[in-house]
């Protein structure tokens, strides 16, 4: 287990940016509110223990007016006890609600903003970030919350109890065994050497669940990604016969979550095991002590059952880290899980790539480009390249060659390499990659994508789809539906067709865009963007030899094997 100085270090990192937000007023002021409560809990606590000598006094002298009179003050006391809760139930999960908002936003925005996902699943350093960021989040609020509000009653309570202990259980001496010795408050001394026993038994129990833990929601997040995968290419699974073979994979999966779980269930056994002895051990405990004062006639029934009410309190005080041994070891794993994922979304690359936009350019073009797989392998070396605008490009090459790596590099989102990415200053760049990315919306707003100023009309959605060829789906605009599950391969990149005629680029770069087409399709499709975007430059990446006749320029990439790249003008 990790040092308590390491935990705290990492648990500080993780809470303290919400409480320095903008949103930091509110958060104190909930803090503080939360706080007040249980405190304020407490405090209806030791009114209860001051009531129940007195209530168990009243039935010992057989008073009845005394009686009914701590039945009035147990309403009272019941009253502000159910007031504290109902508003500490409110306040604290408010808090925790607002805080994971807070997060997530703040997440996301770093996750998305940086490209850090795309990075991410590049480098595979991190396995599912989706679920860090939709449960780990919660939880960190939710443990956060719980064991700190729980450790502040705990001290409080053993503060206030370790005095009203004190002043009751008086002095016992030693001399039945022997020695002749006196000691004052000697349930107190009980209680604190019973709670610390116990909390270095728990931890020799119970310190096996932080990394099981961890490993759990590992397991648990690898199968519902796995169940994910399935789902969304039921398609190519299902024409492969691919079912049993799927089936081994997600019954793998579900193999490990069985068995860390069974891991986790047994170590759990074991703790729960040892607090419910331990707790059960801790009630009969204060009246074995008290016996030999009650029935020598020191003490009433009421100092007794207070005694033993102040002992439990004290106790449970003391037991906190062994009743919350599981919260703390699952706070661990999760803060370690977002440790993770913060740390691999805040890493850069050593080397980078910059896209310049350069004011009075015409042209675009790369300036001493590097490029290397996430492995280091190197691509492309120190290549200078120039794309006239007005002169359409076919870029060709061997199947591994870079040319997507290429593509990705213009796009600005290629982070392993060097050198620079040259475009014009407020030139509008669109890229369309071979599996075109399209939103769950309507029609309307996923040809649209990304573009949200978009002032095209329905009118031009409409004149672009029967361009694209799909004018079929023209009176669909308004349906919102899982485009990429209802359209074809083919249907989906005619609708990134459209999507460039209604965007009307600058600079339009195609990587393979046209792959799911039939050559009838593709050259409608070419011969739409010629006609209707005269002055977009496009950048193609292809093999077929019918995209040579709607480009006047073809760079061919050229790599040997072991070699890096170099792309040549072929005429």
């Amino acid at each position: 287990m990790k040092s308590v100085s390491s935990y705290l270090g990492d648990w500080w990192r993780l809470v303290l940016p919400y409480f320095r937000s903008e949103e930091r007023w509110i958060a104190i002021g909930l803090l503080v509110g939360a706080i007040v409560l249980t405190l304020a809990a407490v405090t209806v606590n030791v009114a209860f223990s001051e009531w129940n000598r007195r209530f168990y006094d009243s039935l010992q002298n057989k008073d009845e007016a005394a009686f009914w009179t701590e039945m009035v003050n147990f309403g009272w006391i019941a009253a502000l006890a159910i007031a504290f809760g109902v508003a500490r139930g409110l306040v604290s999960p408010y808090l925790r609600l607002r805080w994971r908002r807070w997060l997530t936003g703040h997440y996301l925005s770093h996750w998305l903003d940086g490209r850090g996902y795309y990075r991410i699943e590049l480098e595979r350093k991190v396995d599912n970030a989706d679920q860090r960021i939709a449960e780990d989040l919660r939880l960190l609020g939710f443990y956060t919350m719980t064991l700190l509000l729980g450790l502040i009653s705990a001290v409080a309570t053993l503060v206030s109890f370790l005095f009203i202990l004190w002043q009751l259980s008086g002095p016992i001496s030693l001399s039945f065994i022997g020695l002749d010795v006196v000691i004052p408050g000697y349930m107190v001394w009980a209680a604190l050497i019973y709670a610390f026993l116990g909390t270095w038994l728990a931890n020799l129990v119970g310190r096996r669940l932080i990394p099981l833990n961890f490993l759990q929601q590992r397991y648990e997040a690898n199968f519902r990604f796995g169940l994910m995968r399935v789902r969304e290419n039921a398609e190519g699974i299902a024409l492969y016969r691919g079912e049993p073979r799927e089936n081994e994979v997600l019954e793998a999966k579900f193999t490990d979550v069985f068995n860390n779980a069974w891991r986790v269930l047994v170590t759990e056994m074991q703790l729960v095991f040892y607090q419910i002895g331990y707790g059960q051990l801790a009630i009969i405990f204060p009246y074995i002590v008290t016996a030999p004062r009650f029935f020598a006639g020191a003490i009433t029934l009421g100092v007794v059952m207070q005694t033993a009410q102040a002992f439990g309190q004290v106790q449970t005080a003391l037991s906190f880290f062994i009743d919350n041994y599981t919260n703390v070891a699952e706070l661990r794993a999760v803060m370690d899980r977002l440790k993770g994922l913060q740390d691999a979304i805040e890493e850069k690359p050593a080397e980078n790539i910059t896209v310049a936009a350069e004011p009075g350019r015409a042209d675009v073009g790369t300036s001493g480009l590097d490029l290397a797989l996430p492995n280091g392998q190197t691509l492309l070396k120190d290549l200078d390249l120039v794309l006239p605008k007005g002169t359409s490009t076919l870029i060709t090459g061997t199947s591994g060659s870079g040319k997507s790596t290429l593509f990705r590099a213009m796009a600005g989102i290629w982070p392993f390499g060097r050198g620079r990415i040259l475009i014009p200053a407020g030139a509008r760049v669109l890229f369309l990659p071979q599996k075109p990315y399209i939103p769950i919306a309507t029609l309307r707003d996923a040809v649209k994508y990304p573009d949200e100023n978009s002032t095209a009309t329905d009118a031009d959605i409409v004149s672009a789809l029967e361009a694209a060829r799909l004018g079929h789906l023209a009176s669909r605009l308004d349906e919102e539906v899982h485009w990429s599950n209802t359209l074809s391969g083919g249907e989906q990149q005619r609708l990134a067709i459209a999507r460039a005629l209604v965007f009307r680029p600058d600079w339009l770069f195609l990587d393979e865009a046209t792959a799911s087409l039939d050559e009838a399709n593709e050259a409608a499709v070419y011969g739409g963007l010629k006609e209707r975007l005269p002055g977009t430059t496009m950048i193609s990446i292809g093999h077929r030899p019918s995209l040579r006749q709607w480009h006047e320029q073809r760079l061919e990439l050229k790599r040997a094997p072991g070699e890096t790249g170099s792309l040549n003008v072929v005429t």
